[in-house]
């Protein structure tokens, strides 16, 4: 049985729903069991192809930037405008906060907003972390693309990176190591795995490589989300597809609250499901993250939440196609067995 050493999950990432008002100060309130005041915030509009936004304290409120392709950093006045103890402020951007319109924020606690400078690579970076849940934000301006190594903060390697340029048109680059840990998929495409070495070049527990690809290294400034593995919170983790609607279990140690995946495969794209917006099995409202389409809602594509991981529930190609590798990343709703020994009830 798994320990872990975060007993209430809800403490550092909480998945929160609310419907917009389309006035500025409207203010969301996390409703997790724990205040989280969270650091790095990714919002969907459900209901419509509205692209999925995303701020964070280090790069500083306001500061949007879109999941789901490659346009540049702006400051968006009516967005995030604030991060609180327990949640976040808006103004009345429309893809954050329409009238009437239901949305989604998924969020992440990282060291609330207070950053250091951080030696361990190359180059100095700007890095929050919490190491507890093993979560940080860097900021970094290489100045060139000579390959280089950048400090994380998180005192053990990452298994999940995302990391993309700030002040250039580019796409968003992921380091998942249930593909490998060199190289890069995109977070806002389809398509399969590229190990070159010019994009993410190898992990430790102080820095990340990045290669010669100006996606991320050059004369850009630009943000990385790192995430490692915590027993009982948070894993990554692979399997293969069998195309059965008995489809693959996956331990995790934890009943899932949320799951992101993607198939290394052509024409796939990344789906990510919730406990919130599917509070009972079979999991099936799901949201793409790499295009701007509303909330699907089919048993073609579900997946069942368990006490101690997940259960593929479908025979679709698009999560469960046959001899395919399907990657993904896995945060807590409550861990299979508490710190004190105590096993969680079952979904």
């Amino acid at each position: 049985m798994a320990y872990t050493t975060i007993d209430d999950p809800s403490a550092h990432f909480q998945t929160t729903l609310y419907t917009g008002d389309g006035q500025t100060g409207r203010t969301v309130t996390n409703g997790g069991n724990s205040d989280m005041q969270p650091d790095w915030i990714w919002i969907k509009y459900r209901t419509a192809g509205v692209s999925h936004v995303t701020y964070d304290s280090s790069r500083g409120a306001t500061k949007r930037l879109y999941i789901d392709f490659d346009g540049q950093e702006a400051t968006q006045a009516e967005g995030v405008q604030a991060f609180s103890s327990d949640g976040f402020t808006l103004g009345n951007a429309g893809a954050s906060n329409a009238n009437t319109i239901p949305f989604v924020a998924w969020q992440w606690k990282a060291n609330g907003g207070t950053t250091s400078t951080n030696s361990d690579g190359d180059i100095n970076s700007t890095v929050q972390a919490n190491t507890t849940a093993g979560f940080s934000i860097i900021t970094d301006s290489p100045g060139n693309n000579t390959a280089r190594n950048i400090g994380h903060g998180l005192g053990k390697a990452p298994t999940f990176i995302i990391r993309r340029a700030r002040n250039r048109t580019e796409n968003w680059r992921v380091l998942f190591d249930g593909f490998g840990t060199t190289g890069a998929i995109n977070l806002d495409q389809e398509g399969t795995y590229n190990s070159s070495t010019v994009l993410f070049n190898g992990v430790s527990s102080t820095t990340f490589g990045v290669g010669t690809d100006l996606s991320v290294n050059g004369a850009y400034n630009y943000v990385t989300y790192c995430f490692t593995d915590i027993q009982g919170f948070s894993k990554s983790g692979k399997f293969i597809g069998n195309q059965n609607a008995d489809g693959p279990f996956n331990y995790t140690g934890f009943k899932p609250a949320f799951i992101i995946f993607k198939a290394n495969s052509n024409y796939k794209y990344w789906y990510q499901f919730d406990n919130q917006r599917s509070p009972a099995n079979p999991v099936q409202k799901g949201i793409v993250a790499s295009l701007s389409d509303a909330e699907y809602n089919t048993a073609d594509i579900a997946v069942d939440f368990l006490s101690n991981g997940f259960k593929i529930r479908n025979n679709s190609t698009t999560l469960n196609e046959n001899g395919t590798t399907i990657a993904y990343m896995a945060f807590a709703e409550n861990p299979f067995v508490t710190s004190s020994g105590v096993p969680t009830t079952a979904r």
